[in-house]
């Protein structure tokens, strides 16, 4: 157990804090606070109740396992049990009642029953019932907007204190479009605050319900003003996409953030099992048609990852001429472009029959991270063509790039993410972008069959999307979306090495001083 333990890095969460001010430096602890509440939330949507299970764990290492995964599943393996006695993850987590099938869910007549911010219980005659978040978890959400109230009271930027009142309103509430779009109009904050049920992953059996999570995060001023002009450069890269103009016919927002931080806390949702490194949100398709999202890269987090676990992997599987290419710089704008790319492409279908998301169902989410992917690693390409990164060898992004694939793709191949990966990695090597040395197990890119296999599979990814098509998409990762024998020999060696999976963070309050 201590081995698992020991797959994540402790890393220290810390940033410099010099540039706040005393108001802004108080308001801190009040976040923690109610971060730490929106930590306990998760706990009691992913398990149930923390205390009881930690009670009857006399092993620390499986403590401390237990504390990583939210729970007696280890997620970074298809969430397998870990402690005696458990048997498969619940599905729907505990959104919804143990004992429940989808048939009787699909025949259960309530409004509100999909809804991001509902719970579905048993009331007293057996019946399924449907009950607000708000009032499921009352007295925990009433303290936490309370606590944000009072940090409100300290903030002296006005975009971030409106964010913050609103926000306080919208957990009380469940209703988040205000402070969404509040959010997005935040430009001046050294402190940023993300909090509330976000993302939908913890729900496998509908994808329906939003888990609650939470960041605190310290505005890094010079990084975010070297990358924050490359929003206004959106509409130039979407014309320039590798693909019929009907594909790229859409203009994407310009007006979407792009900041850099230092992450000093993680709770809830974002802290199980590997941790975020980078924020496109809000989720809300209202906002993106509004406003556009803000993207924001976790530098200090992004960094950990490098050093411990990247660096390590590329020493082990790059071929040794091509090791100087491995860089934070490259991993930094391929991560960072990622989180763009998203706002390129193609949202509604090239007939105009509805959406893409509509079309591709439960393929969308994998098709969506594979464009973003490649279309990510093809934006930094086009903006060095532009001069606008001087002296950019493209060589460091790919080499990185490779090596960056071989680290996403120990999280599982079940998840979306790892999907993606897996398309993208065997897509690129069929066509010789790289190839394995049989001798030393090492694996050297082709520059120019490199550039060539990102624009096949941009162009190709985006057309699956602009028609819509959902038995092409299926057909794509039936055909290419799983792990090799030979590919899974080279993990195995990279496990054995015991190099890291993930980080785990050593975080709070006094870690950062306070």
């Amino acid at each position: 157990m201590q081995k698992k333990v020991n797959e994540y890095a402790p890393v220290e969460l810390t940033a410099d804090i010099i540039h706040l001010s005393a108001n802004e430096k108080q308001m801190l602890p009040y976040l923690f606070e109610a971060a730490e509440i929106m930590d306990q939330l998760f706990w009691e949507q992913a398990y149930g109740n923390s205390e009881e299970l930690l009670a009857g764990i006399t092993d620390e290492a499986t403590r401390d396992f237990v504390m990583i995964n939210y729970g007696p599943w280890e997620r970074l393996n298809n969430n397998q049990p870990f402690v005696e006695g458990f048997g498969p993850k619940p599905l729907g987590a505990r959104f919804y009642p143990q004992d429940m099938t989808r048939e009787e869910f699909e025949a259960f007549n309530a409004p509100d029953k999909a809804s991001l911010y509902t719970i579905i219980v048993r009331n007293a005659d057996g019946k399924l019932e449907s009950v607000p978040y708000h009032v499921a978890y009352k007295e925990k959400i009433e303290k936490a907007a309370g606590l944000i109230k009072k940090a409100a009271e300290l903030a002296e930027d006005a975009g971030l204190k409106k964010y913050l009142n609103l926000r306080a309103e919208a957990l009380l509430t469940d209703d988040y479009l205000a402070s969404d779009l509040a959010w997005m109009d935040m430009k001046t904050n050294n402190i940023d605050f993300v909090i509330g049920p976000i993302e939908n992953y913890e729900d496998a059996l509908f994808n329906y319900k939003a888990a609650y999570e939470a960041y605190i995060l310290i505005k890094d001023l010079d990084w975010t003003q070297k990358i924050n002009r490359f929003a206004s450069l959106l509409p130039k890269l979407q014309e320039s996409l590798p693909v019929e103009p009907a594909y790229k016919k859409e203009k994407p927002g310009i007006d979407s953030d792009l900041g850099v931080y230092e992450v000093v806390y993680y709770a809830g949702d974002c802290n199980a099992g590997s941790k975020t490194i980078a924020i496109n949100l809000p989720n809300d398709p209202r906002v993106h048609l509004e406003k556009g999202s803000r993207k924001l890269q976790l530098k200090n987090a992004m960094k950990a990852k490098f050093d411990k676990i990247l660096m390590p992997i590329g020493t082990m599987l790059i071929d040794e001429e091509q090791r100087e290419h491995i860089k934070f710089d490259a991993f930094f704008e391929n991560v960072m472009f990622h989180e763009v790319a998203h706002g390129l492409g193609i949202k509604n279908l090239v007939n105009g029959e509805g959406t893409v998301r509509e079309a591709l169902k439960e393929m969308h989410s994998a098709l969506e991270e594979g464009k973003a992917d490649i279309l990510g690693l093809y934006m930094v390409s086009q903006l060095a063509q532009m001069g606008e990164l001087p002296e950019k060898d493209m060589m460091d992004n790919y080499v990185t790039f490779v090596a960056g694939i071989f680290r996403s793709v120990r999280f599982g191949a079940a998840s979306s993410h790892g999907k993606a990966n897996m398309v993208c990695f065997n897509y690129l090597k069929e066509r010789g972008a790289f190839e394995r040395n049989p001798q030393t197990g090492t694996y050297k890119v082709n520059f120019d069959k490199m550039t060539e296999a990102m624009n096949a599979l941009a162009k190709d990814i985006l057309t699956l999307q602009g028609n819509g098509d959902y038995e092409g998409t299926k057909k794509l990762f039936a055909e290419k979306g799983f792990i090799t024998d030979e590919l899974q020999s080279d993990l195995k060696r990279v496990a054995e090495a015991d190099i890291p999976r993930d980080i785990r963070c050593i975080q709070g309050k006094e870690v950062l001083g306070l």
